[in-house]
C-alpha cells in the first residue's frame, strides 16, 4: 500500500505530523502505524514520560486534548495514541478545534477502526490540513492473494500461487490473522525459500488435497470420486472444516457459474472482470460451466440455500458429514 509506505518513509526521515487519522474498516494498517510510530518516534529513554496510551472506552475528547496540550518532559516530542477512538464518535467533532491548532511538540494518533470519519465534517478536514489521513480499505478476496505475494517478497520469500490461494481459502480476508500465519511460516522456512502447499500443511496444519479449494474445483470438473473423499476427511474433522465456510464457497461459486451464463461476452478478459476473479480461474469457470448448464445450476443454487438453512438447525437436526453427503448428492444427481 503505498500510503503506509509514504507515512513510514516520512517519519524515518524526520516529517512528523502533529496529528495521524488512521482509519477504515481494514484494521490491519491501522495496527502496523500505530506500533510503529510509538516504537520510532521516541527513544527507549523518552517513552517513560513522553508516550500514553487512550482508549476510547475509557477517555473523553477533553482528556484527550488535555494530554495533547501538555509538554514532552526533556525530550523534542511527546506521543499520544488514542485506540479504539470509534468509541467517540459521538463526541469526537469536539476535537475539531484542537485539530485546526495542534500543539507543535505532541504527536497525537487517533485509531478509528471499523469505519471512517465523515470527510464533510469539520474535523476530518481539519485533522487533512494540519496532519495525516490514512484510509484502511478492506481488500476484495481476489486481492488477497497478491497482498500475500508482496508481503512475502518484502521479507525475502516467494510463494506458489496455490500456496497462496490456499492460505485465502482457509484465512479468508483477515490481513492480520494473515500475517500471523506468514510469520510462522517465515520462521521455519529458510529465507529466499519458495512456499509451497506442503510447507502450509506441515507449519499450519491446512491441507494441501483437502480442503475447500480443492472440493470447487473437483465438483467443477465433474470428478465425484475425489469430491467423495474430500468431503469424507471434512466429515472427519469438522472442527477444522465448518460446514458454513464449504455451503458459503460453493453459494458463491454456483453463483458466479450462473453470472458467466448469463454473460453475452465470454472471452477471458471479461470473465475475469465480470466476476471479479483473477485471469487464473477463469478456465476452472469454464470447464465447471460445460459441466452444469445454467438450469442445473440454478436448481442448485435453490437447493444450496435449503442445506445452509439444515446446517443451522432450521426444520432440522442433522450431523456435518451427513449434511456433506446430501450436499453432493444434491449436487450430482
Amino acid at each position: 500500500m503505498d500510503e503506509v509506505k509514504k507515512i513510514v518513509g516520512d517519519i524515518k526521515r524526520g516529517n512528523i505530523a502533529p496529528i495521524y487519522l488512521l482509519t477504515g474498516e481494514e484494521p490491519y494498517y491501522i495496527d502496523k502505524i500505530s506500533e510503529f510510530i510509538e516504537k520510532n518516534v521516541l527513544t527507549e529513554e523518552e517513552r517513560g514520560f513522553n508516550q500514553v496510551v487512550l482508549y476510547g472506552r475509557e477517555v473523553s475528547v477533553e482528556d484527550i486534548v488535555g494530554n495533547a496540550k501538555r509538554y514532552p518532559m526533556m525530550a523534542e516530542r511527546q506521543v499520544v495514541v488514542v485506540k479504539e477512538a470509534q468509541h467517540l464518535s459521538r463526541t469526537i467533532e469536539n476535537l475539531t478545534s484542537y485539530a485546526a491548532n495542534p500543539q507543535p511538540s505532541t504527536v497525537l494518533v487517533l485509531c478509528y477502526k471499523y469505519n471512517k470519519l465523515d470527510k464533510r465534517k469539520k474535523l476530518y478536514k481539519a485533522i487533512k490540513k494540519s496532519g495525516v489521513v490514512l484510509e484502511s480499505k478492506k481488500l476484495y478476496e481476489n486481492q488477497v492473494a497478491d497482498w500475500i505475494k508482496n508481503v512475502l517478497k518484502s521479507r525475502g520469500y516467494d510463494i506458489t500461487f496455490k500456496a497462496s490461494n490456499l492460505l485465502v481459502e482457509f484465512l479468508g480476508t483477515d490481513l492480520g490473522k494473515i500475517d500471523k500465519e506468514l510469520e510462522k511460516l517465515c520462521l521455519v522456512v529458510p529465507k529466499g525459500s519458495q512456499i509451497t502447499p506442503e510447507a502450509i500443511e506441515v507449519n499450519i496444519g491446512i491441507s494441501k488435497d483437502y480442503n475447500n479449494f480443492e472440493l470447487k474445483r473437483a465438483i467443477g470438473e465433474g470428478d465425484v470420486v475425489k469430491a467423495t473423499r474430500i468431503i469424507n476427511y471434512f466429515g472427519q474433522n469438522p472442527k477444522d472444516n465448518p460446514f458454513v465456510l464449504t455451503i458459503t464457497l460453493l453459494y458463491s461459486f454456483f453463483n458466479q457459474l450462473l453470472t458467466y451464463h448469463g454473460l453475452n461476452d465470454q472471452s477471458p478478459k471479461n470473465v475475469s472482470k465480470a466476476l471479479g476473479i483473477r485471469p487464473y480461474f477463469v478456465e476452472e469457470i469454464q470447464i465447471a460451466a460445460r459441466n452444469f448448464p445454467m438450469r442445473r445450476v440454478s436448481g442448485i443454487i435453490s437447493e444450496l440455500r435449503e442445506l445452509d438453512l439444515k446446517g443451522k438447525g432450521v426444520g432440522a437436526s442433522i450431523s456435518q458429514q451427513d449434511l456433506l453427503k446430501e450436499l453432493l448428492v444434491k449436487i450430482f444427481r
